[in-house]
C-alpha cells in the first residue's frame, strides 16, 4: 500500500524564479488542495542580474555568491506557494547557470563561450540520469517543464527541457537502470505557454496605466515572439483565483531578480488577477479532458 499522496506534480525548471513566474499558482492551488508538488531546480541561476544594488557584489563577475543567496530566495518563495518538496538537479551547484545573450535578431541565445561545468555543457544522459530516480520516487502523474525552445530561447531553459523529456522516457522503461528506481511512466506531460491573447490584454492593459517599458517593443495588436502560443495550442488554464497573493508574495522572495518597483508590479497588484490570473499550459503527453469551453482546467483531468 502507498503512502504517496493521491494527486503527484512534479516540475522542472532552469533557474530559482522560472517556477513562481511561469506556475506559482499552479503549485499554490494543488498544494492547498493537498496533492505532492514536487520541483526540481537545475542550477542556482549564478549568472542572473542583480537588481538589488546592494547585493550587486555577489553577481558573477564579483565575488560570485548569486548562487548560494538564490538558494534562500527559492526556499522563501516556496514557503510562500506552500512547497515543501523543491531539490537541484544532482544537488545545489552541481549544474552551473549558462547565462544567456540576445542574438542579432533579439532571441535568447548560447554566449560564445560556456564554462565546462554549466547545464548547457553537461551530458545529456549524466544530467537525465539525476532526473530519473527522482520521478520514480515521486512517481507524478503529471510533469510540467518547457518547451523546445525553452519559452524564449534561455539555453538553460532548453536544456531543462530535453533533460526532462528524456528522462521522463527513461524511467518508463522496465529494463533501464534497476538502480535507480522501480519504472514510472509519467501519464500525462505538459509544456508552459504563454497564451497568445492573454499576452495581448496583458500588454493593452500595460500601456493603457502607463507602462511603455515592459515587454519593449511589443506592440498589443502586432506581431509577437516565438515564445508566444496561439490560443488554438493551448489545452489547459490554470486560474489563479484564490492565489494570486502568494504568487505575487512568491515573486518578491526571488528579489535579486524581480524588482517590485515600477508601474508593471503596481499594476499586477492592483490588478493581478488579470495580468497573472490564468497560467497556461500545452499537453504533449496523454489524453485532453477538455471542459465545455474547450480547454481543461485541472492538470489531472481524466487520470
Amino acid at each position: 500500500m502507498s503512502d504517496l499522496p493521491d494527486r503527484r506534480l512534479l516540475l522542472v525548471h532552469a533557474h530559482p524564479d522560472d517556477e513562481t513566474i511561469n506556475n506559482g499558482a499552479t503549485m499554490a492551488r494543488y498544494v492547498a488542495e493537498g496533492a505532492h508538488v514536487t520541483l526540481v531546480t537545475c542550477t542556482l541561476g549564478e549568472e542572473g542580474e542583480v537588481l538589488v544594488p546592494e547585493l550587486a557584489h555577489l553577481a558573477a563577475d564579483q565575488s560570485d555568491q548569486l548562487g548560494t543567496h538564490r538558494i534562500g530566495e527559492l526556499a522563501a518563495a516556496m514557503k510562500e506557494l506552500g512547497v515543501t518538496d523543491h531539490r537541484f538537479l544532482g544537488g545545489p551547484g552541481k549544474y552551473r547557470d549558462t547565462g544567456m545573450i540576445y542574438d542579432d535578431e533579439g532571441n535568447a541565445a548560447v554566449p560564445p563561450q560556456t564554462r565546462p561545468d554549466s547545464f548547457w555543457q553537461a551530458d545529456l544522459l549524466a544530467a537525465a540520469n539525476d532526473l530519473v530516480p527522482v520521478i520514480r520516487e515521486i512517481r507524478p502523474q503529471v510533469l510540467v517543464t518547457y518547451d523546445q525552445y525553452g519559452n524564449y530561447g534561455h539555453p538553460d531553459h532548453v536544456q531543462a527541457h530535453r533533460v526532462a523529456t528524456y528522462a521522463a522516457s527513461l524511467a518508463a522503461a522496465r529494463s533501464y537502470r534497476e538502480d535507480l528506481g522501480e519504472a514510472w511512466e509519467i501519464p500525462k506531460i505538459y509544456w508552459t505557454a504563454m497564451a497568445e491573447s492573454a499576452l495581448r490584454e496583458s500588454l493593452r492593459k500595460l500601456r493603457d496605466a502607463g507602462d511603455t517599458t515592459t515587454f519593449e517593443g511589443l506592440d498589443p495588436e502586432g506581431p509577437l515572439g516565438a515564445f508566444v502560443t496561439p490560443d488554438r495550442f493551448i489545452d489547459c488554464v490554470i486560474g489563479a483565483e484564490g492565489y494570486i497573493d502568494r504568487k505575487m508574495t512568491a515573486m518578491k522572495a526571488h528579489a535579486t531578480q524581480i524588482t517590485v518597483d515600477g508601474p508593471f508590479f503596481a499594476l499586477s497588484n492592483n490588478n493581478g488577477s488579470e495580468i497573472w490570473g490564468a497560467e497556461a499550459y500545452r499537453l504533449v503527453k496523454g489524453t485532453p479532458t477538455p471542459g465545455p469551453d474547450g480547454v481543461e482546467h485541472d492538470l489531472f483531468a481524466g487520470i
